[in-house]
């Protein structure tokens, strides 16, 4: 990803109304999937880039340490600095980490980056969990919907969610949850992907503070409705939550 990029995830992600929403989704189920497994050890964020999702988890989910891995070092720094957490400098494609020590693997827009061989990836995500364990993925939605944005960070694909499953899947991970999500708002993203130059801004900015809570509560209802076990039909993004069976 881009220097610039990272500055200003560095920046803003801690107040901009999707890396907020998309975060509580993830630490929910994260969560909740944890609560229903005997696998022990870390929760790795796997591609934590700056720091702000292993901030929202804390020093420990469930009883279980968390740290962090990224293969920018000045992100990792970031990140470490921000969360106060463990980060390792290193990437995901071949993780510098011993087989079955992980209770958990997060992975948030990491498998669609240029730079991730995602089946690659995904074998050492389970070579490193241990039986039981936990991954959750946010992955960006529909190739069709690749931007200006994407190309910045470095984004190659984009996934529907019988994509995802099925590559998931054959890495040796049974699938417990599916969902898009950013559904609300989906006919605003499209529009704005249909409309936006080459050259247009970052995605990952400040918003007015108005927008930013009509957005922030359009998630919030996404969050209790995947809460309460629905899998929304469409969205700009995709959480699938997974489990490495023995």
């Amino acid at each position: 990803m881009e220097r610039a990029e990272y500055e200003q995830m560095h920046a803003v992600e801690d107040r901009m109304w999707w890396y907020r929403g998309l975060r509580r989704l993830v630490a929910d189920q994260l969560a909740r999937a944890l609560s229903r497994t005997k696998a022990g050890g870390p929760v790795l964020d796997a591609g934590c880039g700056t720091g702000g999702m292993l901030r929202v988890l804390g020093a420990a989910v469930g009883g279980r340490p968390t740290i962090g891995l990224e293969y920018d070092p000045v992100a990792a720094g970031m990140a470490k600095a921000k969360a106060g957490r463990p980060v390792f400098s290193g990437s995901v494609n071949e993780m510098p980490i011993g087989g079955g020590t992980l209770g958990a693997y997060v992975s948030l827009d990491v498998l669609c980056h240029a730079n991730v061989e995602p089946a690659r990836a995904l074998k050492e995500a389970h070579r490193c969990l241990g039986p039981g364990a936990i991954a959750v993925f946010n992955l960006p939605a529909y190739s069709w919907m690749l931007s200006a944005h994407d190309r910045r960070v470095h984004n190659a694909r984009r996934f529907t969610r019988g994509e995802a499953r099925a590559l998931i899947a054959a890495s040796g991970f049974r699938i417990l949850r599916a969902s898009y999500w950013n559904t609300l708002l989906f006919p605003l993203m499209l529009i704005h992907r249909l409309v936006e130059r080459g050259d247009a801004e970052s995605d990952v900015r400040d918003y007015p503070r108005w927008l930013d809570a009509i957005f922030s509560t359009a998630l919030a209802i996404e969050r209790a409705a995947v809460g309460a076990g629905l899998s929304l039909p469409f969205g700009g993004s995709l959480m699938i939550v997974a489990v490495r069976d023995a």
